[in-house]
């Protein structure tokens, strides 16, 4: 194929058509009519001789081609718009950017509503789209440009990512107030005694049952969760206990009927990172988010 002889604008759309999987909201992101959408697909299934979206439903299914040459099209349309920004100013007051974050529950309940009174004052035009956060770094959602960044905790990180401390954690013990088996404190017997919700979040298995199947021991976990948030109230109505992250426990110990204790073992604090493309680097918007994000963890230390 001749690239001289390539409309680029058809890129736009099948990265929008992509993106979206219908054509009435890629139109609505691209800020043209359904038909004006409708007409440059059929284009690009005659240049690429390929359907490169199949209706299904509702929805539109991209075919292998498609799926091929989405990554590598969203990286080039990335590139070139952080090349036409770089050395532009960013303004946060005029700016209508729309950002993608993944995170888990927990963090976002920590973060999120500081964010966002931030932007209020701030950046009233910027929206946020919020996406769950699983343990593993999600490094093809990056690369291909569905996420801006993500805050989480990870264990491996590639050289391509840009990775900023934001906040470190440590965990605490949390029961209701008026628990029959806990009043003044926890020793390790008695914690192996209480029946226990886990958090897993994905996790095969978490820093605390780690450390205690190093020393050959065993709690008892009755109930797993993937969400942080429901945790706390089902301990709040329950005789369960829950090892929770501190500053969410403590939100949670003033707002519902819980008492909280240290672990009766030493754990080394986990730490959260924001984490993004480092080409990205140069991306004014995005670098002033990070900021934001970096602001709100060293206003709460």
């Amino acid at each position: 194929m001749n690239i001289l002889s390539f409309d680029l604008n058809l890129l736009r759309v099948l990265d929008a058509l992509m993106r979206e999987q219908n054509v009435s909201r890629a139109a609505e992101r691209l800020a043209l009519s359904q038909p004006a959408v409708s007409n440059a697909l059929n284009r690009l299934r005659v240049l690429l001789d390929d359907p490169l979206l199949v209706r299904t439903g509702r929805t539109m299914q991209p075919t292998p081609r498609a799926q091929a040459l989405a990554g590598p099209i969203r990286m080039a349309l990335q590139q070139i718009e952080q090349s036409l920004n770089a050395g532009q100013t960013f303004d946060p007051a005029s700016s209508s950017q729309h950002f993608n974050i993944a995170l888990t529950d927990y963090v976002e309940l920590i973060c999120m509503p500081q964010l966002m009174r931030k932007l209020s004052d701030c950046a009233p035009g910027i929206r946020i789209d919020i996406h769950h956060l699983n343990p593993r770094l999600p490094v093809e959602a990056l690369d291909n440009g569905e996420l801006d960044l993500v805050l989480g905790r990870f264990l491996d990180i590639p050289a391509r990512f840009s990775r900023q401390h934001w906040a470190s954690e440590t965990l605490q013990l949390a029961v209701r107030r008026d628990h029959p088996l806990v009043s003044h404190g926890v020793d390790l017997e008695l914690f192996l005694k209480l029946r226990q919700l886990w958090v897993h979040g994905g996790q095969t298995r978490g820093m605390v049952d780690q450390w205690l199947n190093e020393q050959g021991l065993q709690r008892e976990v009755v109930y797993t969760t993937p969400n942080y948030l429901q945790a706390a109230h089902i301990v709040a109505s329950s005789d369960l206990g829950a090892v929770l992250p501190d500053q969410l426990a403590r939100h949670f110990a003033a707002l519902l009927p819980l008492q909280l204790f240290d672990l009766p073992f030493e754990l080394e604090a986990f730490h959260l990172e924001v984490v993004s493309l480092s080409q990205r680097q140069r991306d004014p918007a995005l670098q002033w988010l990070i900021e934001q994000l970096l602001s709100i963890a060293a206003d709460s230390s």
